[in-house]
């Protein structure tokens, strides 16, 4: 077996920075769209910007596949409700009050622990050199999916706010929700929580990983995407409720002349993104040796018609769940692993599947609900061209036009910075449209300082992508042209 590169050696700062931007307007841009597939945005940015760095020769299929693993598991987490835990750390009623702030960033640790280490998780799988075959994937998801049920009922249940019921364990309570112990007499729409089911089949698939395939990559990325998760929810939470806990500060001090325009909602959501985009880019940095992606092609790929089969299947089922109001799609699809199901299968040995899902299948429900946003009725002709047909038009011509380039010797060495300039910029394209085009030489408003903010990290990536070379781990000038030769 031969590896990309036997210990990749990327600088750590630029590491630490690249992830920290991706991470940060990743999932700064996922609070207009929401839940799994909007989380799928700092998956993708993210995902692009590690591979890139650390496999350096960028041609393998198992490079490709890592990075839409990354992108599919960074989902998962969406199905966690947590509104009403950063509720409690800044609502009007709880300011002041202490054990409140402190039950709700715990549990924003817990929740954020286990959102980021399953994409730690399982874009240590595409990184680690183990072979993961179809049918092994399909068996580990579906007991992750069964762990989620003995989680939830063993930290989220009972759920019967009616009886005064809520979830504990041995006595002590783990609901992380508000309820009439922190609002008495305020009638609360009590929040069902899964985020102990969601640990329970993390750590299924890592004792997996640790024992059966003897993949330490994959088990300690995992364990540094729950320390960026665990750190970087509270984090940007704390920007949030200080902002609540001490209003005139921002307004008055010498901060406000900017604070007063901030979103802080977006803030926090920014800051969430740069902390855990960091520290996972730190993780794979101090775990570099376990790098082993294989150039070599697979054995026995799955064959293009069983690919355009589940392609169908998934697509439909997840145009539904995003865009129909089927309470029985949503039993069948909404959670988030669910939703990984065929894509994590088809990916670990579909070559096409890959490119798909970093491309067009991840871009389909942001694209749409940019759509159902901000459709113009008097003249829908121009929205649906703009931001939707145009967008998925180029994401399905850039993957099949670079899937069909791939060789015998490996894929198209461009292809990962290609697609990692496609998605900065088309996201961010996406998003400033939602956000009412909020250009900085115009009157500022709550959005405007997010844009800067996502700008700035476009810039940043569009500069990596095009000027450095990870082979040489140099800045050049036509690094950009390196695989077009």
């Amino acid at each position: 077996m031969t590896n990309e590169r036997q210990t990749p050696n990327p600088p750590l700062w630029l590491v630490m920075m690249t992830a920290a931007m991706a991470g940060g307007m990743g999932w700064g841009i996922r609070g207009q769209y929401g839940h799994e597939t909007g989380a799928m945005i700092a998956g993708v940015l993210v995902s692009l910007v590690l591979v890139f760095l650390f496999c350096p020769g960028n041609s393998s299929i198992h490079v490709i596949r890592a990075a839409a693993l990354g992108t599919i598991a960074m989902g998962f987490g969406g199905s966690i409700t947590y509104g009403q835990t950063i509720g409690l750390t800044h609502d009007g009623p709880l300011i002041g009050n202490w054990a409140s702030l402190r039950w709700g960033m715990l549990g924003l640790a817990i929740k954020g622990g286990v959102w980021i280490g399953f994409a730690g998780f399982f874009l240590g799988v595409g990184l680690g050199g183990k072979r993961y075959r179809p049918f092994e994937m399909f068996l580990l998801v579906l007991g992750m999916l069964t762990a989620v049920v003995v989680g939830w009922w063993l930290f989220n249940s009972p759920h019967d706010p009616e009886n005064k019921r809520l979830p504990q364990l041995l006595g002590f309570p783990t609901y992380f929700s508000d309820h009439w112990k922190w609002e008495p007499g305020v009638e609360l729409k009590h929040r069902p929580e899964i985020w102990g089911g969601l640990w329970f089949a993390l750590l299924t698939g890592i004792l997996y990983a640790t024992l059966a395939k003897r993949d330490g990559l994959a088990r300690n990325l995992a364990l540094w995407g729950m320390l960026g998760g665990a750190l970087g929810f509270p984090l940007g939470q704390t920007l949030q409720a200080t902002n609540a806990w001490n209003p005139d500060f921002f307004r008055e001090s010498f901060v406000g002349g900017v604070t007063r325009y901030f979103n802080w909602w977006n803030i926090m959501e920014t800051t969430f993104g740069m902390v855990m985009g960091a520290v996972l880019g730190l993780g794979l940095w101090l775990n570099r040796r376990r790098v082993a992606v294989s150039s070599e092609p697979d054995v026995s790929p799955l064959p293009n018609w069983l690919i355009g089969l589940l392609l169908a299947l998934h697509v439909s089922l997840l145009t539904l769940v995003e865009f129909s109001s089927f309470q029985w799609i949503d039993f069948v699809y909404d959670l988030g692993l669910m939703m990984g199901l065929i894509p994590l299968v088809a990916c670990v040995r579909g070559r096409w599947w890959p490119y798909l899902q970093l491309l067009p299948i991840t871009l389909l429900p942001i694209a749409g609900k940019t759509l159902r946003a901000l459709a113009d009725p008097t003249n829908p002709s121009v929205s649906w061209l703009a931001y939707l047909i145009l967008p998925m038009l180029l994401a399905v011509t850039l993957a099949v036009w670079f899937a069909r380039k791939a060789k015998p010797a490996g894929e198209h060495p461009a292809f990962i910075r290609s697609t990692l300039l496609f998605c900065t910029w088309i996201y961010f394209g996406l998003n400033y449209a939602f956000f009412g085009f909020p250009w900085p030489w115009e009157a500022w408003g709550g959005r405007t300082p997010n844009a800067v903010l996502f700008f700035i990290a476009a810039m940043g990536l569009t500069l990596t992508a095009l000027f450095f070379e990870p082979t040489g781990r140099r800045w050049q000038l036509r690094a950009w042209k390196k695989g077009w030769d």
